[in-house]
């Protein structure tokens, strides 16, 4: 049986509380996934944003080098404008609202912990099981059609739909192995947010007339949104034991995992 660690509470905003549980632990790798996700929470409360998506990674990447551990940063699409799509590592970034800022703004912290050291595994609307308190875009999905309700999912704005469970393996294949660098761990395949749903739908064998095709004009959110921010995912491909899933593969895993 394999020996897991003991859970331990830590405020990443506290920097003199990070860098003594760092110290203490020694870990060979920090993974961090915390953050401040709700785009428009991020929008009306910057600073909030600042504290979790940026400023914690600056302790997070200080502790790491005094403790000359490995930090993998998780990051998002949203670090783009959206104006071209399939972007890849080497695209210069350039976030549109606050969210994008402050996860950029961490990205560029995570640097600290000196050449070699780092990693930024970036990915793209994030779905699955297993967090029931806040649905994501496929739970939500599922969730209104198996309860008859109609959805509107915007048509004109894209992603690479990245499934939890393959974006944590690729996660912590990159942790184990120490790949440093930028690397996209988002799903392999551009999809519209309209026809993800259609195909989550077929999947599940629900009613697909309940979803109803808007515009992103259409809908009255506090922070812009990039109008196609997928990931190209060549890097992850060629160098990941794990690669990204094109989304055939990940609806079917998503629909196992559901029986799970």
């Amino acid at each position: 049986m394999p020996t897991f660690g003991t859970p331990i509470s830590l405020d990443v905003t506290d920097e003199v509380s990070v860098r003594k549980r760092i110290s203490r632990i020694e870990p060979d790798v920090i993974v961090n996934s915390a953050a401040l996700t709700d785009v428009d929470k991020c929008e009306v409360d910057p600073q909030l944003a600042r504290d979790l998506n940026s400023t914690s990674v600056e302790h997070l990447a200080i502790s790491a080098k005094e403790s000359s551990c490995f930090l993998v940063q998780v990051s998002t699409d949203f670090v783009f404008d959206g104006t071209t799509g399939n972007y890849s590592e080497h695209d210069r970034p350039h976030p549109i609202n606050q969210y994008g800022l402050t996860k950029l703004a961490g990205e560029e912290a995570a640097k600290n912990c000196g050449e070699g050291r780092w990693s930024v595994a970036r990915a793209s609307v994030v779905y699955g099981w297993g967090r029931p308190q806040r649905p994501n875009a496929a739970t939500y999905i599922s969730d209104s059609l198996s309860k008859g309700q109609k959805i509107f999912i915007v048509k004109d704005q894209y992603s690479s739909p990245t499934l939890n469970t393959n974006l944590a393996q690729m996660v912590i294949e990159i942790s184990e192995r120490q790949l440093p660098g930028i690397i996209h761990t988002a799903g392999a395949t551009r999809l519209s947010r309209y026809d993800f749903a259609l195909g989550l739908a077929n999947l599940m064998k629900l009613e697909k007339k309940l979803i109803l095709p808007t515009e992103a004009g259409n809908i009255e959110w506090k922070a812009k949104r990039p109008m196609d921010s997928s990931l190209k995912v060549s890097r992850a491909a060629s160098q990941l034991a794990n690669r990204p899933m094109e989304i055939d593969e990940a609806y079917c895993q998503f629909g196992a995992e559901r029986l799970a």
